[in-house]
């Protein structure tokens, strides 16, 4: 790694802009609506110029709390409730998150706050809409899941060079400008998984208003994410920050990893290390977090609240234990499971993130206890190589061959 650029291009602070008040009402069901003028509040950032400003740390619904095969809403209801009252304002969802499910627990639990209290946010996937007219119908659809009239902020939903081949065959950021022009998106732009080259393609095809990238610290190299910040931050778009905590995986880390942050600050979780990361860089207006636990939301909240920039010296910690993390790291899979459903039906997210505990705990007996516990016929021996899940992986993973790979160690 570029020490230089590790310790001065990747972590400059910028003033935090002063957080928006918002006044108490009475839900339709009774409940209050939280003052948020009221305790503590996350740090925010202003959206470009204007008087608008956006909370540094986003709620992410692709990993909301399951129960019963299905979301916890009361759960959910409670997680919401906190963040809003944190000044936790901004809500990511998508179309396909939780199949179809987070758009709508979106829609049933939000309405009770004041439409202009919070901002919500979700993604056309052109690879579903499948043609113009499915483009129209999905958004359509998107609405009356959610429950809403606009959407503050859309995107066109993972981009690399294939997906955004297919928005523009099925036209679909022509019919997102109309939607904004009759105000039923506020912001417009797009989600991103693929090279710095193709960035460079679609951020010229657009005045986008915002881009969602992977960022994190391990990726500011391995995934070249340093050179799509930079490209964004050269032509004034602001970035959203997601997978900051890398499907999890940075918050885990190895034992000599997590040992050298500890020395550091002993009382500093492993995520809130690598969200101030992000969160320090100046072109950064939100940092989503996927959380499923009430204690995941409850550290992020201590984090933002406010958000304290890196010190040099604790970045000098961070790169010692991103050295000590990088010599066992297996498979760069962030769960985001866009790989399934497998035609065959082969757990691919599970059995890499059951994989890469192994290789970071090295404990051989509980790898083949969690892997037993797959059902034979989802296991990695099953892989036909068709190489459908290759195609849609954001992390370019060559999914087969771990697959194959993996289960040659299990043998």
């Amino acid at each position: 790694m570029n020490r230089r650029d590790f310790l001065k291009n990747a972590l400059t602070f910028a003033a935090l802009a002063p957080l928006a008040r918002l006044i108490a009402r009475e839900g339709a069901d009774g409940d209050k609506i939280f003052d948020l003028r009221t305790g503590s509040q996350v740090s925010r950032r202003r959206f470009r110029n204007t008087a608008l400003t956006v909370p540094l740390l986003g709620f992410g619904m692709m990993r909301l709390p399951q129960k019963n095969g299905g979301i916890d809403s009361q759960m959910v209801r409670k997680m919401f409730d906190a963040a809003m009252k944190a000044g936790c304002n901004y809500f990511d969802t998508a179309y396909m998150y939780h199949g179809g499910d987070s758009e709508k627990i979106a829609g049933e639990l939000l309405r009770k706050y004041p439409r202009d209290s919070y901002y919500l946010t979700s993604k056309m996937p052109s690879w579903i809409a499948g043609s113009e007219k499915g483009v129209e119908r999905l958004f359509q659809e998107q609405l009356e899941r959610c429950k809403t009239e606009y959407f503050d902020f859309y995107m066109l939903h993972a981009l690399d060079a294939t997906n955004w081949e297919l928005s523009q065959k099925y036209r679909a950021l022509d019919f997102l400008k109309e939607m904004k022009k009759q105000g039923k998106i506020r912001r417009l732009g797009f989600s991103f998984h693929d090279t710095p080259e193709v960035l460079q393609t679609i951020v010229k095809a657009h005045d986008w208003d915002f881009a969602q990238i992977q960022l994190n610290y391990l990726d500011w190299e391995l995934y070249r994410s340093k050179e799509q910040y930079e490209i964004l931050t050269k032509e004034g778009i602001p970035v959203i920050v997601m997978e900051p905590l890398r499907g999890g995986s940075l918050s885990s880390l190895t034992p000599e990893a997590t040992a050298i942050l500890r020395k550091s600050a002993p009382e500093a979780s492993n995520s809130a290390w690598a969200l101030r990361y992000v969160a320090s860089l100046p072109n950064v207006l939100c940092v989503l977090s996927g959380m499923t636990l009430m204690e995941h939301l409850q550290d992020n909240l201590k984090t933002f609240s406010p958000l304290k920039p890196l010190s040099e010296p604790e970045r000098k910690v961070l790169e010692e234990a991103l050295a000590a993390y990088r010599k066992r790291l297996a498979v760069p899979c962030t769960a985001c499971k866009y790989c399934i459903p497998c035609p065959v039906g082969v757990e691919i997210p599970r059995i890499f993130g059951i994989y890469n505990q192994y290789k970071i705990n090295g404990n051989q007996w509980l790898f083949r206890n969690n892997y037993n516990a797959i059902p034979a016929d989802a296991r990695a021996s099953e892989c036909v190589s068709c190489g459908k899940c290759a195609k849609h992986c954001p992390q370019k993973i060559n999914i087969p061959a771990m697959l194959h790979k993996i289960a040659g160690e299990v043998k």
